[in-house]
This record gives structure tokens, sequence and C-alpha cells, in this order.
């Protein structure tokens, strides 16, 4: 059954499509994906092509627009647009805490997750699409991990693809994610300094809270363990445009006076938890380092074990001296499964899914050198989240690719430039710009 109903500007209908867990076995097990049909309430939208969103993430469902706002706006000038929820995020499939007991214990739920990275999201899309093209190309728009997704699609399924818009998202496509953390760090470090400069005041601010921290065992409301680790992970804030201004206030209140001397306010602990928990995206968590896996070697915690070759990151050492506290960035730490309640009860599974060296290869190389769908990728210039460098080698890589190199935005350029990034790929892969 599909439900139709409008917003301000558009009139949106949701969809439930049945595809196969496993593509290789399409008379098992099934799950269900939903997406969310856009058409513009004045232009209407029979007559016009699909584009399909895929959300960042891994692990986040499709943005909930509020009307036609923000890039949505200027794709449903042209298109119908398809938000889709990749499989166990969103409406579709749920893959949690919660649910995943269902499939049996960690190795079980490891496997069952093996079947959740980007070739099997490309793979649902070339299931639907035919159920909503009626089987013509469609044209992908893909966001930093969508842009994965994306580059996955042209080398697997370029026949299903009229263009593909790629925006903070071109992946490495032969590097470990060893190679993607090490070139991680550094960044971590430079938009940490670029914090500091534009706020100096959190210097001090941020070391008085980590050696609190250093010296209270602090546990949040639900359970949460904020560890000064935790504490810098809120570096995550900094890979979006306006991510050091919310780091500046998060930080400015921390401190509250109480009859046994300062303690961290209710309020500050209760923006922790909001800022720090998986409950929300699991996924992210679980599978943030497999969706780098291919060449037959373990992920291994990547960026836990890579961490120890930056000590300027080491909060002790960072302590004991006088050096500002470096915050990390998008690094998923096997410690986040002791301290997160929502991804407790995975550890095992997370711990399996690192050990795992049977990925397939993502990229076909060969496959991309002969690209012929026009494509346009956005990099956003010193991207906290996704190397600059590693996305300019794969756009080299992808014959026909036109680049927008930026440092107008940050990684979240598509969502805060309102119809600026789009129109301008847009403009790209029409031969417009």
């Amino acid at each position: 059954m599909t439900f139709s109903y409008r917003q301000p500007g558009v009139v949106l209908a949701d969809r439930r499509f049945s595809v196969p867990l496993d593509h290789d076995d399409p008379t098992g097990e099934r799950i269900e994906i939903f997406a969310r049909e856009a058409v513009s309430a004045s232009r209407g939208g029979a007559d016009r092509p699909w584009l399909v969103y895929l959300q960042g993430g891994p692990g986040f469902g499709a943005t909930r627009f509020n009307g036609a706002e923000s890039w949505l706006a200027r794709a449903l000038q042209d298109y119908r647009v398809l938000l889709v929820d990749q499989r166990g995020t969103g409406s579709s499939t749920p893959a949690n805490r919660q649910t995943l007991p269902l499939r049996g214990g960690p190795r079980e739920q490891a496997d069952y997750l093996a079947h959740f990275r980007a070739d099997s999201i490309v793979r649902d899309c070339e299931a639907i699409r035919p159920q909503v093209t009626g089987g013509a190309p469609w044209t992908v728009l893909g966001q930093s991990f969508g842009g994965f997704c994306a580059t996955h699609y042209l080398s697997s399924a370029p026949e299903g693809l009229a263009a593909a818009l790629i925006t903070g998202g071109l992946p490495t496509l032969d590097g470990h994610a060893d190679d993607v953390y090490r070139a991680a760090y550094p960044r971590m470090e430079r938009k940490t300094a670029a914090h500091y400069a534009r706020y100096p005041q959190d210097v001090e601010r941020a070391r008085r809270i980590a050696a609190h921290l250093a010296e209270h065992d602090t546990v949040l409301e639900g359970g949460y363990r904020l560890t000064v680790p935790a504490f810098q992970s809120l570096g995550m804030l900094l890979g979006t445009g306006d991510g050091s201004h919310r780091l500046h206030y998060l930080l400015e209140d921390a401190f509250v006076p109480t009859p046994a001397g300062p303690a961290l306010s209710d309020a500050f602990l209760e923006n922790m938890r909001t800022a720090l928990s998986y409950a929300g995206n699991p996924l992210f968590a679980v599978l943030h380092e497999a969706i780098y896996g291919q060449g037959g070697r373990p992920t291994a915690w990547s960026a836990e074990r890579t961490r120890g070759e930056f000590p300027q990151f080491d909060p002790e050492k960072t302590l004991a001296g006088d050096a500002p506290l470096l915050f990390t960035g998008e690094a998923v730490q096997r410690w986040m499964f002791d301290s997160d309640p929502a991804l407790r009860p995975l550890r095992e599974t997370a711990d399996l899914l690192a050990e795992r060296t049977d990925w397939p290869r993502l990229y076909d190389t060969g496959r991309l050198a002969a690209n012929e769908v026009p494509t346009a990728a956005a990099i956003y210039h010193d991207d906290l989240y996704v190397d600059t460098e590693h996305s300019l080698r794969t756009a080299r890589a992808i014959r026909g690719l036109r680049t927008w190199v930026t440092d107008e935005f940050e990684h979240d350029g598509l969502r805060v430039s309102g119809p600026r990034v789009l129109d301008r790929l847009l403009a790209l892969v029409h031969g417009e710009a």
C-alpha cells in the first residue's frame, strides 16, 4: 500500500519494496526497503526523470525534509526524487541491538551485517529501479557514503544510471582502512587547530573538562560512560560548516558551582549524551570500517590502531604537559562499544566484522576507466571525513568525471547550501559549466 500526503511545495508518497537479503540467493530471505517519493506540488512529476538519493553514513536513513527545502527544492525542478532508506536504516527493516538478536549470536549477526555494504545497497537500487522507472536509467545523488555507493554503482551497474552526482564522497578505490586513517588524523589535528584559532578560550576549557573526566568516573543518563577519549570524539562536529561554533557553545558553560566544588552541569552532560550516543544510528559504528574492507585484509579496528602512530592525540601525555587537547573526528574505535549502551550488546559482532578477511572488492577500476555515465563530484577542500587527495586520485581514475573542488563548504555542503551544490553538479554533467 502506498500512502500519499502533502508538505509545503511537495507531494510525498511512502513506498516499500521487498529485496533479497543476499542478492546471490534471490529465493532466500527477504528484507524490506523503504523509500519516500517526492514530486513538486506545483510542477507535478509524471513526465520527469527520476533522481534517487543515497544518504551519507553508513547507517543513516534518508533525510526527513520539511517540505521542499534545501537541495530538494532544486531537484524537484527537474526530477521526481526517491529518498531511499538504505538497508537497516530509517523505516527499512531495522538492524540494531534490539533486532539483531533475532539472527542468533554474534557470528550470525556479523554474517547478516556483511550484506549491508555498498555492494548490497546498489543491488537493492537495481532491484527497485524497474518498479519505479519502468526500467529506464535514473540519476543517482550520493552524499558522503552515498557517494561511495554511487562509485560502486558506476563499477557494477552503469547501465542503470543516466548520470551520477557525488558530494563529499569519492572513496579511495584500493586503499586499506589504515591508509584512510593515516590520512585522517593530520586533518583532525588541523581542524582542532583551526577551532582553537577561532575560539582560543576553548583551549583551557577543553583541558579543564578532560582533566575532570580523567579524575572522575562519569556516567551519563542512560548509562553512557563519558571518558576523555569520548570527549575528544566531539571533534566529529568539526567536519560541518557550523560545527566549530556548536563545539564552542558546548564547552562554554560546562561547569557549575556546587557544595562539593565545581562539577559538570546537568545541561552539559545531557548535551554530551545527545552528541555522542549511537542509539539512533548504530550501524554507523558497527559498519564504519567495514565499508573500506576489501583485498583480503581485516580492518582490525584500524582507527584505534593507527591512532597510536599520532601520540599528540594521547590525552594522558597532553594533560601531563601544556599542549592543547586534540579532538578526533570520524573515527570509530573499539572503546565506543564499552562506553555506549546502544553498542555494548554488539561488541562481539563488531569484533567479528573487524576480523573478517573475505570482503569482495568494491570497485572495478577497469570499468571506471571506461566509464560513459556523465558524472560530477563536489570535493570539499580539506574535508574532515573524506580525504581530498584520495578523492582527487579517484576522480582521475573515472573516465569523464568532472570535479568541482571548493573550500566554500565543509562536508555538509549539500545540506547547507540550498540549491547551490546540486545546481553546480547538474551544470557539470549537462555540460553547462
